[in-house]
């Protein structure tokens, strides 16, 4: 980390890098400034004190000099060596406030979906424990204390981990926190049984068997099922489909959660959409405005069928999960499988490779029944 004598002269000649970087002063040990990505300047201290790092904010260069800086700091050094309170900090250097500025900055990289849960898990997860705490306070002990006390709900927990540490990594690059700071780095998350439910063939058949049974009184719902089946999609890539995405005999999704992507369409799912009537410019229609559907309008309808066909612990994204195992039985290797089912990372369709277990054991059956015969 550089050190030298730190002037105003010197300080406002710093340019922004990629990432926020420390400059050390070198007339007072503990005190420094630090450059963020945006451009900003911000005083700091930084000490050791009763066994512990300490991180407080002098000031912003501009609103105060070097000079001004350095006596706050001198004074601020003397206070904690002496175990008195720090003075008042900013607002802004509050967890809450900090949260509030990350999220806006990641406001033009999550999708809208994305950005919504996760504000739902800031405010009924996160905020509860930490709102009104200075961030720069908030240690390893406090996270991990708060990611147990989240035990009953390990999903929200394991939700909740990657948002808070973008806070802390906010943080740090708006000169909130000392650099490599971050108290979540490193936590464990929660083992959890995998959720993943394929049906079996019997089950298909049976689904098949009632969605025949509702074609007529809810035809667009069924053919939305079937195609979810036959396709892999996600829902909500489904229920927001254009007619114009659909030609060549392919699906060309807009957006998805890896991005545009294509789908390859089967003989039986280009039947589906060839027989359904062409009302406007989304397949799924809403009734009472030139908008799709909602993926609401799909679930209600699953949840009823779903019980009539005995599929009560099957979820809609279980019929992708089920698309992707068939394709695994049938041979299909993971490359093919992760193409289909637009997977960015190859990793995330190793996950299906436990649903061929029972072509590998009849394998191991057939091969024995050669090699072990006497």
């Amino acid at each position: 980390m550089s050190r030298t004598s730190l002037t105003d002269a010197r300080i406002g000649a710093l340019v922004p890098r990629k990432t926020a970087y420390d400059l050390r002063d070198g007339k007072l040990r503990g005190f420094g400034v630090r450059v963020t990505p945006a451009g900003g300047k911000r005083f700091f201290v930084h000490c050791q004190h009763g066994g512990e790092r300490v991180w407080k904010i002098v000031g912003d260069f501009g609103e105060i000099g070097v000079a001004e800086a350095r006596l706050r700091a001198e004074a601020m050094l003397a206070a904690i060596r002496r175990g008195e309170p720090a003075p008042a900090l900013p607002e802004e250097t509050l967890f809450e406030a900090v949260a509030e500025t990350v999220f806006r900055q990641h406001e033009r990289v999550w999708k809208p979906g994305t950005l919504r849960v996760n504000r739902g898990y800031l405010e009924r997860q996160i905020l509860p424990r930490f709102a009104g705490r200075p961030v720069a306070e908030i240690d390893r002990r406090e996270v991990q204390n708060w990611f147990a006390s989240l035990t009953a709900t390990p999903a929200a927990a394991d939700r909740s981990m990657p948002i808070l540490s973008v806070i802390m990594r906010g943080a740090e690059a708006m000169g909130l926190r000392p650099e490599g700071s971050n108290p979540c780095r490193g936590i464990r998350r929660n083992r959890r049984k995998g959720r993943e439910r394929f049906l079996s063939d019997d089950e298909v058949r049976g689904l098949s068997s009632v969605l025949s049974a509702h074609a007529e009184d809810c035809p667009d719902q069924v053919a939305a099922i079937r195609l979810l089946l036959l396709t892999g999609c996600r829902k909500s890539e489904l229920v927001t489909l254009r007619w114009s995405d659909y030609r060549e005999g392919h699906l060309f999704l807009r957006d998805s959660k890896t991005g545009p992507r294509t789908v390859w369409l089967s003989q039986p799912a280009r039947a589906i959409l060839d027989r359904m009537e062409r009302t406007g410019a989304w397949v799924f229609p809403s009734p009472h405005a030139a908008r799709p559907r909602s993926t609401a309008w799909l679930d209600d309808f699953w949840w009823r069928i779903r019980e009539e066909a005995g599929l009560d612990d099957v979820r809609l994204h279980d019929l992708r999960h089920t698309h992707a195992s068939i394709a695994l039985r049938r041979g299909e290797t993971m490359l093919a499988i992760g193409r289909l089912l637009g997977h960015a990372d190859p990793e995330t369709t190793l996950k299906y490779t436990h649903a061929a277990d029972a072509t590998v054991m009849q394998a191991a059956e057939t091969v024995g029944a050669v090699l072990g015969a006497e």
